[in-house]
């Protein structure tokens, strides 16, 4: 997976009371119950943008734990386009998706750090090959670990969100390595 890193804006600064932005399918395994608990804790606003199921299990969930708690300081947006999305994690103050599966790689989560935005989610799947604790964000545990990693925003260097993009998750690195690896299993091949 890869970051056009030219589609996102890096956005040094945010306003003191930037909202939480959660950004994902609205569904129990991509944690909006939390970023809402959350948020309600630290007394941060919350944006919910993503689109959410009209069948299933995932119906019941958007019914009876998301959409009620929707109003004041918790706001859906709705599906967001590219330009939309960029804005949005630009003015982020962070991107929080406490995720509670095995996510693959989380395009959305490099896509943020690309703006410049820090992330807050879950130790799980891919999540530690790219967000590294404390220096691009926090990977958390609980809802509690959660609000500290909220109060220690300040403390994450923006560029170095961005910096960590274009070095592991741009479209010439990344290139780079299909390369590297394809020469790797021509030379096998060859061998044989």
């Amino acid at each position: 997976n890869f970051v056009d890193i030219e589609l996102y804006q890096f956005q040094l600064k945010r306003a003191d009371d930037a909202p939480l932005v959660f950004l994902s399918r609205v569904e129990r395994i991509k944690g909006a119950h939390t970023a809402i608990a959350v948020a309600r804790r630290t007394g941060r606003r919350l944006i919910i943008a993503g689109n959410h199921a009209d069948s299933g299990p995932e119906l019941e969930y958007w019914a009876r734990e998301i959409k009620p708690q929707v109003g004041g300081a918790i706001e859906y947006v709705g599906p967001v386009d590219d330009v939309q999305k960029n804005a949005l994690l630009g003015q982020a103050a962070a991107l929080i998706v406490p995720i509670e599966w095995e996510e693959p790689f989380g395009l959305v989560f490099a896509e943020a750090m690309a703006c410049g935005t820090p992330i807050i989610s879950c130790p799980r799947g891919g999540l530690p090959e790219i967000v590294r604790s404390g220096l691009d964000g926090f990977l958390i545990n609980s809802v509690e670990e959660a609000c500290d990693a909220v109060a220690h925003l300040k403390n994450i260097n923006r560029a170095n969100c961005r910096k960590r993009v274009e070095e592991h998750f741009s479209v010439p690195v990344i290139i780079g390595q299909y390369e590297q690896l394809y020469e790797r299993r021509i030379t096998d091949l060859k061998s044989k």
